[in-house]
Parts: structure tokens; C-alpha cells; sequence
């Protein structure tokens, strides 16, 4: 198991270990990604978004961003 130490300005230093298993590299961005009350994952940014493209197939309806705004708000 890897630990890091907080720091009186909030920063960590993640371990070497688990930088090179996440392969992020200084300016790359991690998120936490809460998955209970008290837990949270380490998740790394590392991808480019256009990635992405492709990974639900193809729309079979097209939405206009009037409406997804409309449901956006409705949710908010």
C-alpha cells in the first residue's frame, strides 16, 4: 500500500508507483471520482477527448442544444 502525507496548503505527492501505474507525468490532471460517502477513486485524465467518439454508437436521434438546455435546466 502507497500513503501520501497532506500538506498545510492541501497538496499531495502521489508516489511514484502509482503515478507510473495511472502513467500520469507532471501537468497531467486527475479527478476523484466519489463512489460512496466516504470514498472516493483516483482517476487520471490522461486521454484525449476526441477518444471518445464512437464509444455508444451511433445517435439514432438527433437533439437540438435548445433542448438539451431545457433539460438541463429542468434538472437543476
Amino acid at each position: 500500500m502507497h500513503t501520501a502525507t497532506l500538506t498545510p496548503n492541501g497538496r499531495l505527492t502521489i508516489p511514484i508507483e502509482v503515478r507510473r501505474a495511472l502513467k500520469i507525468e507532471t501537468g497531467d490532471r486527475v479527478e476523484f471520482v466519489q463512489i460512496a460517502h466516504d470514498r472516493y477513486k483516483l482517476v487520471a485524465i490522461t486521454g484525449e477527448v476526441t477518444a471518445l467518439k464512437g464509444m455508444f454508437g451511433t445517435a439514432k436521434k438527433k437533439v437540438s442544444i435548445k433542448s438539451m438546455n431545457a433539460v438541463i435546466k429542468d434538472m437543476a
